[in-house]
């Protein structure tokens, strides 16, 4: 399970244990009923934050997908932001059934690292991309410059980013996850083809989505 993970567990434990306790003092079915309801919602808080072993492939030309979940679009788009060009956005929904941990998609350096936003929309929606609250973090690499997104949605409401600012990472290295369902995206600059199509499902660290264009 992610280390980010287990404060939610055990406060949820908690709270199902003095829910027990309390129901068995005074005998009330209630709390008996919300304590078993709270065991339930451990169980699958442990399910949700699980932190399987990822294989990264060893083609150092390959970019990789930063999320597990499915491409819900693959759109040209003005990025302003960092790379400042028109690039290829590559849009990752995730259920609350997929794996949340997130990793670095391509090797480079870390040279803008952002959050920002104040909404909490569906992140299927596309105007969850630009109002709801996310990190964005930007790559130096040695093609160009390669950016990418964590979303929040409805129900995730927290990001969690572990880079920093003038960080060297490598591709299929993990950084950090999204808490419940949520979104992820990829801009992907001329140098990078897209070697994906939108409605495939993805695993995080593993599936290639772009191969550098070495023309």
């Amino acid at each position: 399970m992610n280390k980010e993970g287990l404060t939610t567990v055990f406060g949820i434990l908690l709270f199902a244990l003095i829910f027990g306790i309390v129901g068995y003092v005074y005998n009330n079915q209630l709390l008996y009923i919300l304590a078993g309801l709270g065991l339930l919602l451990a169980v699958f808080s442990v399910y949700f934050f699980r932190d399987p072993l990822r294989t990264p492939p060893v083609d150092p030309s390959v970019i990789l997908a930063p999320a597990d979940g499915q491409v819900i679009d693959i759109s040209q788009v003005q990025e302003p932001v960092f790379i400042e060009a028109q690039v290829t956005r590559v849009t990752i929904f995730m259920t609350v059934f997929n794996v949340h941990v997130n990793y670095v998609p391509f090797n480079g350096t870390v040279e803008y690292l952002k959050y920002s936003g104040s909404s909490y929309h569906r992140a299927n929606l596309d105007n969850a991309s630009q109002h709801n609250v996310h990190s964005f973090i930007g790559l130096e690499t040695p093609y160009g410059k390669l950016a990418f997104k964590q979303i929040t949605g409805m129900i995730a409401r927290r990001v969690v980013c572990n880079l920093k600012f003038g960080q060297e990472v490598k591709t299929g290295q993990k950084f950090g996850i999204i808490k419940f369902g949520s979104r992820v995206e990829v801009f992907l600059p001329s140098w990078a083809t897209v070697t994906i199509k939108q409605g495939d499902r993805l695993r995080a660290g593993e599936s290639v989505i772009a191969k550098i264009n070495e023309k």
